[in-house]
């Protein structure tokens, strides 16, 4: 890949998977509820993707984040376990929830190095999606807050909200990056909103978050190996 021009630049940067660990609890704790699930018929493979059919119906009523992940756990379990649901078996499936609520933030290798890097020569914004009360918190318990010259909590990541970001902050969308492990919330949407993207994918990223990325983007796209890559491109 071509190194960009150095000159300031706006640098969107998604949170999740790209400046720390995230879906990794997540994996963990639906690997914990396929197990108490221990469905008689049904693979893991075919409970999991009836757990996906149903965080995406979760997602449109509750949005992204630990409250809706429970509801999708509780609702799968509703539509697979011959058990009744139990108080006692709600506060089980619930605490796998409260497990990821209460791990520490785990920054990913290079980041804040490569962020100190970053912020003296461009404009950096937190772009992250999810519920605001979650997302700000990492963002503070992370800290990493001090490298952003603002922090946007967005519901969802799509070309009219990237579009909105670019207007509320004045950015020129040749000079805009945005910077992510998302094909789907991070990369397409920003290009088809006429901004660049930077790919920084993650071994874990979500399946939700899957998707082919751009084979023809309308503006530049970048794919690196690590975030730390980033200092040899801007």
């Amino acid at each position: 890949m071509s190194t960009v021009a150095k000159s300031s630049q706006t640098l969107l940067i998604d949170a999740d998977d790209t400046l720390w660990e995230n879906n990794i609890y997540f994996e963990r704790a639906i690997a914990e509820f396929i197990s108490f699930l221990n469905h008689r018929e049904f693979t893991p493979e075919q409970v999991r993707e009836v757990l996906n059919d149903v965080e995406r119906e979760c997602i449109l009523t509750h949005g992204y984040g630990l409250h809706s992940f429970a509801h999708a756990l509780v609702q799968t379990f509703e539509r697979l376990s011959v058990e009744t649901l139990t108080p006692a078996l709600h506060e089980t499936i619930h605490g796998l929830c409260h497990v990821i609520a209460e791990h520490p933030v785990e920054i990913i290798p290079g980041v804040p190095e490569t962020l100190d890097y970053l912020a003296g020569r461009h404009h950096l914004i937190l772009m992250t999606k999810g519920n605001f009360t979650e997302q700000t918190g990492k963002v503070g318990r992370s800290g990493l807050k001090e490298f952003f010259a603002a922090v946007e909590v967005v519901p969802e990541k799509d070309p009219p909200i990237y579009r909105a970001t670019a207007e509320k902050y004045g950015l020129a969308s040749e000079y805009t990056w945005m910077i992510g492990n998302s094909p789907k919330s991070d990369v397409n949407p920003a290009l088809a909103a006429g901004l660049n993207a930077v790919l920084v994918p993650h071994g874990f990223t979500w399946i939700l978050e899957h998707e082919e990325v751009c084979a023809n983007p309308p503006g530049k796209l970048l794919i690196l190996e690590n975030f730390s890559d980033l200092r040899a491109h801007f």
